[in-house]
C-alpha cells in the first residue's frame, strides 16, 4: 500500500482504508483496549514447570524440520523441484 509508506511513516498519506487515529478517539471506542499482554503465552506463567532446556531445544528442532519439509513440498509443487531440495541439502 503506498499510502502507508514503511520506510518513512512521516510521508504518511491518509486514505480511504488507511486513516490515523489519536490516542482519545481510539480510548473513546466502545471496549478499546491497549493494552497487549493479551499476546503473552499462558503457558510460560510457571516457569517451574517448563521442561529442560534440552527438551526445549529438541521441539524447537522438529518443527523446524517440519516446517522445512512442507517449505520444501511447496517450492516442489511449485516447479522448483530438486534444485530446492539440493540446495537445503547440500
Amino acid at each position: 500500500m503506498s499510502c502507508y509508506r514503511a520506510e518513512d511513516r512521516t510521508q504518511r498519506e491518509e486514505s480511504e482504508r488507511f486513516r490515523r487515529f489519536s490516542y482519545d478517539e481510539l480510548t473513546q471506542r466502545d471496549k478499546a483496549n491497549l493494552d497487549i499482554f493479551w499476546l503473552r503465552d499462558e503457558s510460560f506463567e510457571d516457569s517451574e514447570n517448563l521442561p529442560p532446556p534440552d527438551v526445549i531445544a529438541e521441539e524447537i528442532m522438529e518443527d523446524l524440520r517440519a516446517a522445512l519439509e512442507q517449505l520444501e513440498e511447496i517450492a516442489w509443487d511449485l516447479g522448483a523441484g530438486e534444485t530446492s531440495s539440493q540446495a537445503w541439502h547440500g
